[in-house]
């Protein structure tokens, strides 16, 4: 093997190893047990399931192939304490096990690297997109003539200085955009308070001005839009934002939209469960990693400002 590839693989091996004790950190940080019950066999903790969970989302693996790969990681499996290897099924059953509170817990564990308990976000963007749910290959689709795939809805709110997602909602259904808004806004607004929300045409009504300024008591920044061609625009707010639109912030929203193509990118847009509350656990966890990749990124600019 040459110096440049076993570079790379230090390199590689690194960055795993870094990702595995940031992810094992917050994943002992939250408030989940050690066992599901007195019961439990306890031959591995769900600390040490749900870390490697997210390493399997992290390197886009499916079950088999991460315990496979699992057994020639020695440094890996020293990290996170495992004894023996377990078998592939039992993450999979882990994962249906668990609840869905323990990954917003999670995301919350994430935020709390980057700010402080009296600290907010400046400008917070929203928007929408969708994770396709499909049971069959692309390839017998395009030779069949049939798509059979299905998107989830997901909303997040970006945190445009520090790039991290703060919130997210999703959906089995299509759904308005404002729908997922208001939940997503209460979500953000208890985890960390922002100064100002800025969302597309989409999300234009006085209703989501009026809840922004007045309950959040933040400022909205959304571009009205014209009704069947006319140039009429009712409501305080609207009128406001018509009159006195502030250009230099909303272009801050652009930001939203570059995470979800990196999230996809990075972590994959297509869900490989079935069930809807699996998939929700599956979009979870690619969230939760995107926030984390952000403190490896900190991590490897420290390393490389010190060498």
């Amino acid at each position: 093997m040459s110096s440049k590839s076993k570079e790379t693989n230090k390199k590689s091996a690194g960055r795993f190893i870094i990702f595995i004790k940031h992810a094992f950190s917050i994943v002992q940080s939250t408030r989940i047990s050690a066992y599901s019950c007195k019961y439990s066999r306890r031959d591995y903790t769900q600390h040490q399931l749900l870390t490697l969970l997210l390493f399997k989302e992290y390197r886009k693996e499916n079950y088999r192939t991460i315990i496979w790969n699992l057994e020639e990681m020695d440094r890996i499996r020293a990290v996170l304490g495992f004894k023996t290897i377990p078998h592939f099924t039992t993450l999979q059953k882990f994962l249906c096990r668990i609840k869905s509170l323990y990954f917003n817990l999670l995301l919350k564990n994430t935020l709390k690297r980057f700010y402080s308990d009296d600290g907010t976000i400046s400008i917070t963007a929203i928007d929408s997109s969708g994770f396709t749910s499909g049971y069959c290959s692309h390839y017998y689709s395009e030779r069949t003539g049939k798509n059979r795939k299905h998107f989830l809805k997901t909303s997040i709110a970006v945190d445009t200085n520090q790039q991290l997602i703060t919130g997210f909602v999703i959906s089995k259904s299509r759904v308005h955009d404002s729908q997922h808004a208001f939940v997503i806004l209460k979500k953000c607004h208890k985890t960390r308070r922002s100064e100002c929300y800025v969302m597309d045409r989409g999300y234009d009504s006085e209703k989501m001005h009026r809840f922004v300024r007045e309950t959040l008591n933040a400022i909205s920044i959304i571009p009205p839009r014209s009704w069947k061609g006319t140039e009429h625009v009712w409501g305080k707010y609207r009128k406001e934002m018509t009159e006195n639109f502030d250009a230099t912030r909303y272009r801050k929203r652009f930001l939203v939209e570059t995470k979800f193509s990196i999230l996809k990118r990075r972590f994959g847009a297509d869900l490989k469960s079935r069930l809807f509350q699996i998939q929700k656990k599956e979009i979870s966890c690619k969230i939760i990693l995107a926030n984390l990749d952000r403190c490896i990124q900190f991590v490897w600019i420290e390393v490389f400002y010190r060498a």
